[in-house]
């Protein structure tokens, strides 16, 4: 059990707390629902991209799927191997793409044919052959939230399959290009397999295709997405996944890339803050906590459902109270409508689900710092990043004052 009156006291709130040993249950389980097939589990940094929770999945063996320059930075930093980093995202800047080219790591995901060229371009000047791999979508509904989903026409990722041909047969023509790799992702907090299914017959026909003109790829990257619980959602066994994937490979000899981020971090992962005090009006009971949107943006932007729990010493019946942060916003709150009991001044609130999507998406609004984040292993815990001070958020301006 994780004292949270204990880490209050210690390192004050709002906080992020991540317990390390259940990342490593995650990651372990994952790992040998695919050990009957070449693969590597390449954890999405965007879920949450501490440098220490990277470190923690390299250690274990994990490659790196990163989605700017400054995380594939970050994937070296926490030691991933470059052979295990690759680079993902619709709108690469040259210079990302010739750093990208430059650190050789394993491929850059290609997700346009404007992209392609631009990647052979900066290759050629750099005199490099640049292994890469293209993002295909198969247009599968994945059955999640609108904003989450990527594999859609309707969505902004991948090209469509005849465009894809196109872009390989362009690829295995050029001296400056290698197309190695094939990638495909339907979306994030996926919770029905058979939509993932769908898209991977899609694309494993491809790879067949290309085999047929002598391309012969050597990695199938079938993105991430595993949902997690929340709430009551029914979830996909890692073992499940795996072999509904590795059904549509039969007679390819590929490495297989999976791409986990929110099912290896997000239920690790707490937000402890404190109660300031209640107010109430006419209509609504609301409870004002020193954590805010700046620092825990997912209700706010999805109205995202996490579990929330009161430690207090309260025995009152519950009653329906809106627990909102102090931002300036009227989007500001972690639940509405949310069962409590009576709380006091320095009551704790823990959020619960929220190692991954949380402290990275969060931000400086309204010159509040972020919260400190704190790592826990074997029982012992440790800070993995320092809480933000005034003099941090006002570093970057304050020599461009004039007198």
């Amino acid at each position: 059990m994780i004292n949270f009156k204990e880490l209050a006291s210690k390192y004050k709130t709002p906080l992020y707390i991540y317990d390390l040993d259940y990342m490593t249950k995650q990651f372990e389980e994952l790992k040998e629902a695919f050990k009957a097939r070449k693969s590597i589990l390449a954890y999405a940094v965007k879920a949450n991209s501490n440098l220490s929770v990277i470190q923690h999945f390299a250690k274990m063996g994990a490659g790196a799927d990163c989605v700017s320059i400054g995380e594939v930075r970050r994937a070296f930093l926490a030691g991933v191997p470059s052979y295990k980093i690759f680079f993902s995202g619709v709108g690469k800047t040259d210079d990302e793409i010739r750093e990208a080219i430059e650190k050789d790591i394993l491929y850059i995901n290609v997700e346009s044919e404007a992209e392609l060229a631009r990647i052979e371009l900066i290759a050629r000047e750099l005199k490099m052959k640049s292994r890469i791999s293209i993002r295909v979508n198969p247009n599968i509904d994945p059955k999640t939230h609108p904003y989450i989903s990527t594999g859609l026409h309707d969505n902004k990722f991948g090209v469509e399959i005849d465009t894809a041909k196109r872009m390989y047969i362009k690829a295995n023509n050029s001296d400056f290009l290698n197309p190695v790799g094939i990638h495909f992702h339907i979306g994030s907090q996926l919770t029905e397999l058979q939509p993932i299914y769908e898209a991977s017959v899609i694309v494993a026909d491809m790879v067949r295709s290309l085999e047929a003109i002598d391309i012969n790829l050597k990695f199938y990257d079938v993105g991430g997405g595993l949902g997690i619980k929340y709430d009551k959602e029914t979830t996909i066994k890692p073992y499940d996944y795996a072999q509904a994937v590795l059904s549509t490979l039969k007679g390819l000899d590929l490495t297989v890339i999976c791409e986990p981020g929110r099912f290896l971090t997000a239920n690790a992962g707490y937000f402890l803050t404190k109660v300031m005090y209640e107010k109430q009006n006419a209509a609504k009971r609301f409870v004002v906590i020193d954590g805010a949107m700046n620092d825990l943006l997912r209700p706010a932007l999805y109205g995202a459902y996490h579990k929330i729990e009161a430690i207090t010493d309260s025995k009152s019946e519950l009653s329906k109270a809106d627990i909102v942060g102090p931002v300036c916003e009227s989007g500001d709150f972690f639940a509405k409508d949310y069962a409590l009991p009576n709380l006091e001044h320095n009551d704790l609130i823990v959020v619960h689900s929220a190692g991954a999507y949380g402290f990275g998406m969060g931000s400086n609004y309204n010159t509040r710092g972020r919260s400190a984040e704190i790592a826990l292993k074997d029982g012992k815990a440790r800070v993995i990043r320092k809480r933000e001070e005034f003099e941090d958020l006002i570093s970057l301006e304050k020599e461009f004052l004039q007198d």
